[in-house]
């Protein structure tokens, strides 16, 4: 058994994998509604929400913060738990709003105030504020979200049930830029959904990951 760090994982995955250009969408707007409709569902249900949001809005932030949360309830229904969804959908917006849509005037606020903001949306918790955050607002963040801690679960590293406490160790060892933050976690998803059955078989198989201690 070979034992590695997080870094180093990082470039077994980007050398086995190549880039994965994620995440899907063609702006950021696209990127964040895609963040929240994700919950509790599969991708493909997201993108039919996407084509109604686009053929009402053309998903232009202006439009889609002048729709009524009933008319935003009836577009992304297909990703369900659309009441909950549509209450968060209108109150990103409003965030985004006051910012004048722009998300370079956000992002010169520090990561921590921004997700402390994000945080306080409806329907918004950690995973979904750092993909954001990540995605949107260009903040190297790590998500450590259920593909991940399965992944380093079956590493042997430890057992983490916990999104904070991951997140706080990789973000503590790790040094990438920000395009490699958002790399990796392509890669750590691309490979859960792939691999994880196969664990055995995969090339993370060799590979014990050793945690620093803090």
């Amino acid at each position: 058994m070979t034992t590695i760090t997080i870094q180093n994982l990082y470039q077994i995955m980007f050398d086995q994998m190549g880039p994965q250009g994620w995440w899907p969408g063609e702006s950021k707007f696209e990127i964040a509604i895609g963040a929240v409709l994700v919950q509790n569902t599969n991708w493909k249900n997201v993108e039919y929400s996407l084509d109604n949001l686009r053929r009402t809005t053309q998903l232009q932030p202006e439009k889609i913060h002048a729709l009524t949360i009933e008319e935003i309830q009836t577009l992304i229904r297909p990703s369900g738990f659309f009441k909950n969804k549509s209450r968060c959908i209108t109150a990103l917006f409003e965030w985004l709003a006051q910012a004048h849509f722009d998300w370079k005037i956000l992002s010169l606020q520090s990561t921590a105030k921004l997700r402390a903001q994000l945080l306080k949306l409806p329907g918004i918790g950690p995973e979904t504020a750092d993909s954001i955050l990540l995605y949107c607002l260009d903040k190297p963040v790590f998500i450590a979200d259920s593909y991940t801690r399965r992944i380093f679960n079956h590493l042997g590293s430890a057992q983490f049930s916990n999104y904070a406490e991951l997140k706080t160790i990789a973000e503590q060892e790790l040094n990438l830029t920000l395009s490699e933050f958002q790399e990796f976690h392509g890669l750590l998803d691309d490979f859960g959904k792939t691999n994880l059955k196969n664990w055995s078989s995969s090339f993370l198989a060799p590979y014990q990951l050793v945690l620093p201690k803090y």
